[in-house]
């Protein structure tokens, strides 16, 4: 992403930049392959120190058609008050640009490159056009491709370029800048999702300004995991895969049916949550012998439809958990509007739910109870004489009973089987 207000240091170029290989359209250290027709999504973040502040949505489009790739970059404010979109089209094996559109918050250009690049400029503050004849001197990447274009290079430790960029800019006449890559090392990224992947961790240097980026490219698919742009003063806006791919859960979840069931039907579900009286510890050896505990007044009880996607999602994660190799897969964002809650209104732990289809429901509960055991112990000896003296003894014990803190989690399947039922349950421990 080009970021024009990015000001670090301005230095004069060391001599060895000018010595690195330009890897331009047509290279052949460029490879295509790795430039897979899909979307993916990108949160964009600004960061310094340990603050991360989410500023917006990051979106690329890639297609291809016509031995041509297409890529339309779409940003979004996390306001969501505006979306600027861009879309570059390329050469699929050489990158060469063909066109590019964008429509800004401020502008709109579109641009068809040849050996002149011809366009139109359109400022939205004065609504005036401007034709555009743009005469650049070399060969050059389309700006808008950069981020994807590091993917592309045979990326290893000590590789090393410099990469020519066309970026038009309304209040310059500089149309081509350079970028060199300074460095590429090994390094280890860690998705939330899908846990750890070796990465090449590339910095590179726009020669303009100074200003610093940095590609983490997985070393096997080089898909970009994450991308740093430096913005001075120890910020940071960095943009993090987030991985719109990744889906273990084979099973889909249909949102619409799901709030229907809980909400479109005339049957309910009536019910007592409490933790029965073996349930708990065993200490010593010792049978608990607490009373039935009812879950206290404004317990909250929780109801959704049971479904494939459900039961798949608790295999998926006992394998997980089995593994110990990655994170577990949340659930799907849409999964909280299918579920319904009702909480504990009196001191019996009675709770109820309206407006039920027929179905299966999984009905679950989690609360704190006091729990009881008996237990005896040694309170003394007695012991015995007679004439001659010390005869034996005998032990003396005592009974006594503890009181401790447990925890009730209660889940439990309840089918409806037909529109107007009144199903009544018993959550217990």
């Amino acid at each position: 992403m080009k970021f024009y207000a990015l000001v670090l240091a301005v230095s004069l170029l060391s001599s060895a930049a000018f010595c690195q290989k330009t890897v331009a359209p047509g290279s052949k250290d460029i490879n295509t392959k790795y430039l897979k027709p899909e979307k993916s999504l990108y949160t964009v973040y600004y960061v310094k120190d340990t603050s991360w502040t989410k500023q917006g949505s990051l979106t690329y489009d890639i297609a291809v058609a016509n031995n041509q790739l297409s890529l339309t970059n779409s940003y979004t404010p996390k306001d969501n008050s505006r979306t600027s979109a861009r879309t570059s089209v390329a050469d699929s094996q050489t990158l060469k640009p063909i066109s590019y559109t964008s429509d800004g918050k401020d502008s709109k250009l579109n641009l068809d490159f040849a050996e002149t690049v011809t366009g139109n400029y359109y400022s939205k503050k004065t609504k005036k056009d401007k034709k555009l004849k743009l005469h650049p001197k070399e060969a050059y990447i389309d700006w808008n491709w950069m981020d994807h274009f590091i993917c592309t290079l045979p990326l290893d430790v000590g590789y090393k370029a410099r990469i020519p960029q066309f970026y038009y800019n309304n209040e310059s006449d500089i149309l081509i800048e350079y970028y060199t890559i300074k460095e590429v090392k090994s390094f280890s990224f860690n998705s939330p999702r899908t846990g750890k992947h070796d990465t090449w961790l590339v910095t590179v240097s726009e020669e303009a300004t100074g200003g610093i980026y940095n590609y983490v490219v997985d070393k096997k698919d080089h898909r970009l995991w994450q991308r740093e742009m430096s913005m001075g003063k120890g910020m940071w806006e960095i943009t993090v895969n987030e991985e719109l791919d990744y889906q273990p859960i084979k099973s889909t979840f249909n949102k619409e049916l799901s709030v229907q069931q809980i909400s479109k039907g005339n049957s309910v579900i009536i019910g007592t949550a409490y933790a029965r009286s073996s349930s708990g510890k065993r200490l010593g050896g010792l049978v608990n012998t607490a009373k039935k505990q009812y879950a206290p007044k404004g317990t909250e009880i929780t109801l959704f439809p049971n479904s494939d996607y459900y039961e798949e999602w608790i295999e998926v994660n006992k394998k997980i958990r089995k593994q110990k190799k990655m994170p577990e897969v949340p659930l799907t964002s849409d999964f909280g509007y299918a579920v319904k809650k009702s909480k504990v209104y009196d001191d019996q732990g009675h709770f109820e739910f309206a407006d039920l289809m027929p179905g299966n429901y999984i009905v679950m509960a989690s609360f704190d109870f006091s729990n009881s055991y008996n237990y005896s112990y040694v309170s003394g000896y007695t012991n015995y004489y007679n004439y001659w003296g010390y005869t034996g003894s005998s032990t003396n014990y005592g009974t006594a009973r503890q009181s401790y803190i447990d925890k009730a989690n209660i889940e439990k399947r309840v089918t409806i089987d037909k529109d107007g039922d009144k199903k009544e349950v018993s959550l217990k421990e």
